[in-house]
């Protein structure tokens, strides 16, 4: 059955994100606290803050981001690398995602991170390679938009919030997480560049 280890990335990120809500201990071990890494060699943490998150509008929203693609991709990667390797693919791009933000706060003991949105934002950026005219809702916002277009203003937003800081949202993981995966994918193959450049060209966004 196509899709299940997407589906099990999603029951296990709701169950956990759920379990340390109700537990701030387990929430505390999980999270990424880069002394806790840097002096304790807590390495798991680079893993495991990708299975929690801050409240139930931040797990649906990625929860949602990854059934909506990560199906798609489950089976692109399973028919190249097997579904174990779809697996690895998504767990790798939580660490890969963070590691740019571990090392700029790595002696920060003030900095927390969670969340799943850096392999979220491989996953979406892999799917968009695959089909650039593939098309996205924003919210609640009945008509979509070009595959493509989302990524460009996604890219030029987070790295303008990047910048600007005070929201709390880790954009740096996001940017990261999303290069990942288009070069993950491209390494899987190559020769998707120029189909990505050729269906630029030739859209077939709503049907066409």
């Amino acid at each position: 059955m196509n899709g299940y280890i997407t589906l099990a990335l999603i029951a296990v990120t709701v169950l956990v994100s759920w379990q340390a809500w109700e537990r701030p201990r387990l929430l505390e071990r999980l999270i990424l606290w880069p002394p806790a890494i840097d002096r304790q060699q807590q390495y798991d943490r680079l893993l495991t803050h990708g299975f929690i998150h801050a409240d139930g509008m931040h797990l649906i929203f990625n929860m949602i981001t990854l059934y909506s693609f990560g199906q798609m991709m489950e089976g692109y990667f399973s028919a190249r690398i097997t579904p174990i390797g779809y697996l690895l693919f998504y767990l790798s791009a939580v660490v890969v995602a963070i590691l740019p933000t571990f090392m700029k706060y790595r002696h920060d003991p003030s900095y927390r991170s969670l969340g799943a949105s850096g392999a979220v934002s491989a996953v979406l950026f892999a799917s968009i390679l695959l089909d650039p005219w593939n098309g996205i809702y924003l919210f609640m916002i009945p008509i979509p938009i070009p595959a493509f277009i989302f990524a460009g203003l996604y890219v030029w937003y987070s790295i303008w919030m990047d910048k600007r800081g005070g929201d709390n949202i880790n954009h740096s993981a996001h940017l990261w997480g999303g290069l990942y995966g288009m070069m993950f994918t491209l390494l899987q193959q190559p020769e998707l560049a120029g189909q990505f450049l050729r269906r630029l060209v030739s859209p077939t966004f709503g049907g066409g």
